[in-house]
């Protein structure tokens, strides 16, 4: 990952075009952007394209182009590339479709077109292109709504309609590149990214991802981000099963667990967005105020009711509207008259409408507490009628924010209240725009989450067939890794057998059935069995299950059942899940999933947060349960994965945690077939 190999594509000072309509269509809209550099086209029999005289090949070029669009069909694409290749240009745009994505023969012929182009990056095939709104350089073969800047935000997408919608985003988000990647032949979602954060006139950066292609390259890239300060939004598409299907027949990527990719954003810092207004909104506030100091937010409204609406809707995000202190409300008060009650939302009344200084004391005394950003809600009224009076108050707000250094979003009770015009002025002075109360809320719990160093993840092995190894073997291995696990044997589905094994280690024992991953689902563990009498009782019942049975000691001094696995989920990394044990599992859901590698912190408020974690502290008067074994189960567990590059999946449930130790009393282990 080189950010500079794709400094051609960003800042391009010449362009080439090769081929018919589609190529006509690109050079039109670069014209229309104004790029002022050197553009060349190229067709074997027309003597124009786009009003720019032609030459019949690339080896026929006046020059060496910076970035060039290859819009002719796959098997002239790879002749072009392979040309341009050859003398050195910057970056190739390849629009052709017909490649992975359609059948074997295509991604033969993508394998070739990469080995064609030799250091020169490729950007697709199979996509719509790119767009440099900071030169005008637009290699795009259709209309697109996007306007010349100096700076803005930089989107990377792999869907080609997407691409489309976004030039068409109407929130006065200034976008200084989109980059449609398309297949990913070559160029990546973690090329582009780190080339946008090494670029200073990126203020964000909006990733729609179906798949990435390296976890680790995706980590560094945000960290680059990260050390700039500027914002990373995401869309991930593909989470629902048909979904993935989907995102694996179009562009012919591979789609690991979304919990896995939950996992990766939130260790990069990365926010998520679920739909794509969300989106753009949490890119917009994160590009217009960058990442806030915390999460101390005022609303300001005139209506008792759009502040507890506020309240309301925020209650479930990590958002702070802290109370005024006494000192700050008796500063409100001398602005206001004795009927207005001062709180956080603060319902200023309209005792004070359309008075433009009065409501600037207002607001400003209110921002001049210590919050971290402030946010007005005001609903314009519709075109055909007059808003005179509704201009005061955002005019106050606007120098309220300006005078206090606070950054300011301008939001509404539903989009139909925030018109072009109102967005434009206030955009124009700092202010992040938001058509609906939701949405402000989490742009602004996005944008208030502190940047940090990122920890590179670790890579996960590529899918393949796995079989599951039996329990006893699986326990040997962990133990043999210092693993606690109860002592047993495995015996014939006799009476005999089982109690002579019993005898030796000891009343009481457990007895299950050998070979089968989910024991309880069909009555197969046989818990706390006292005496002889018990185990014979135990293994005539589980002998129509199999020939095989397993004697182990009962830990009867456990404090808490807890589940404990690692997953490998290729591309993302080592997926670690902990949480709720045994038959609570799935009665509860209660687990939290997290990225290798860990630290003893991170598994501490992972543990906490669970719905299981005020036992960790102790509950109702009971002592705390020590989470050191946890953390010692999970460090050896991690250097199994490490040792083993075989296994895929370990699942350790129940883990039985007492007050000095945590002792996995089940386990399944899945590995490669070949291995098994």
């Amino acid at each position: 990952m080189r950010p500079g190999r794709l400094a051609p594509l960003l800042d391009p000072q010449s362009l080439a075009f090769v081929g018919g309509a589609a190529a006509e269509r690109a050079i039109e809209q670069c014209l229309r952007m104004g790029f002022d550099g050197p553009m060349w086209a190229v067709h074997p029999t027309r003597h124009e394209v786009g009003g720019i005289p032609t030459v019949q090949t690339v080896g026929d070029l006046p020059g060496v182009p910076d970035a060039a669009f290859i819009g002719v069909n796959r098997r002239a694409a790879l002749e072009a590339i392979r040309a341009l290749g050859e003398m050195g240009a910057g970056v190739a745009v390849c629009h052709a479709s017909g490649f992975a994505e359609h059948d074997d023969d295509g991604a033969a012929l993508q394998s070739e077109l990469v080995r064609a182009a030799g250091t020169m990056p490729v950007v697709g095939p199979n996509c719509y292109g790119t767009i440099s709104m900071t030169t005008g350089a637009v290699l795009w073969p259709d209309q697109q709504g996007l306007d010349r800047c100096e700076k803005g935000v930089g989107f990377i997408t792999q869907s080609g309609n997407i691409a489309v919608n976004l030039t068409m985003q109407r929130r006065s988000l200034e976008v200084a590149q989109l980059i449609n990647l398309g297949n990913q032949a070559d160029v990546t979602i973690e090329d582009a990214m780190a080339a946008l954060a090494a670029d200073p006139r990126i203020t964000g950066i909006g990733l729609h991802i179906e798949a990435l292609t390296d976890s680790r390259a995706f980590a560094v890239a945000a960290g680059m981000a990260a050390e700039r300060g500027i914002p990373v939004v995401a869309l991930k598409t593909g989470s629902s099963e048909q979904g993935a299907a989907i995102a694996a027949s179009h562009t012919s990527s591979m789609v690991g667990s979304d919990v896995a990719y939950d996992s990766l954003f939130e260790r990069c810092r990365v926010r998520r967005a679920r739909s794509v207004p969300e989106f753009l909104d949490t890119l917009h506030v994160g590009a217009m105020l960058g990442p806030l100091p915390g999460n101390r937010i005022v609303s300001l409204s005139c209506s008792g009711g759009e502040a507890s609406l506020v309240a309301d809707r925020a209650e479930l995000l990590d958002l702070d509207f802290a109370p005024f202190t006494p000192e700050h409300r008796d500063r409100i008060a001398t602005t206001l008259n004795e009927f207005v009650a001062i709180s956080n939302p603060f319902d200023y009344h309209t005792f004070i409408w359309g008075d433009r200084e009065r409501l600037t004391a207002c607001f400003t005394e209110a921002l001049s507490g210590p919050h971290d950003a402030a946010m007005l809600v005001v609903d314009f009224p519709k075109a055909e009628l007059d808003a005179r009076s509704w201009w005061p108050t955002l005019e106050a707000f606007a120098a309220a924010s300006s005078a206090t250094g606070t950054p300011g979003v301008v939001t509404a009770s539903m989009s139909e209240g925030l018109p072009a015009e109102v967005r434009r002025w206030a955009n124009d002075r700092g202010l992040a725009t938001i058509a609906d109360i939701d949405s402000a809320l989490l742009a602004l719990e996005a944008t208030s989450r502190p940047l940090r160093a990122v920890r590179l993840p670790v890579a996960a092995p590529a899918p393949a067939v796995t079989v599951s190894m039996g329990e006893a073997a699986a326990k040997h291995l962990l133990a043999t890794a210092g693993l606690n696990v109860p002592n047993a044997m495995t015996v014939r589905a006799v009476p005999d057998a089982a109690i002579s094994t019993a005898d030796t280690l000891g009343y009481p024992v457990t007895v299950k059935i050998a070979g089968l991953d989910h024991k309880s689902d069909v009555a197969g563990v046989h818990l706390d069995l006292c005496d002889a009498r018990e185990v014979a009782t135990a293994v005539e019942q589980l002998a129509s299950l199999g020939p095989e049975i397993l004697v182990e000691e009962f830990i009867d001094n456990s404090r808490l059942e807890v589940l404990v696995s690692l997953r490998a989920e290729h591309p993302v990394g080592w997926l670690l899940t902990m949480g709720a044990g045994g038959i609570r599992t799935e009665l509860d859901r209660d687990t939290i999933s997290l990225l290798l590698p860990v630290t003893d912190d991170d598994i501490d408020a992972a543990l906490r947060s669970l719905r299981i974690g005020a036992l960790f502290d102790g509950f109702r008067g009971a002592p705390p349960i020590p989470t050191v074994a946890i953390r010692s189960l999970v460090a050896r567990l991690s250097d199994v994965v490490s040792a083993n590059p075989d296994i895929h999946e370990i699942e350790l449930n129940p883990v039985l945690v007492t007050d000095e130790q945590a002792i996995a009393v089940d386990a399944i282990i899945r590995r490669e077939e070949d291995h098994a």
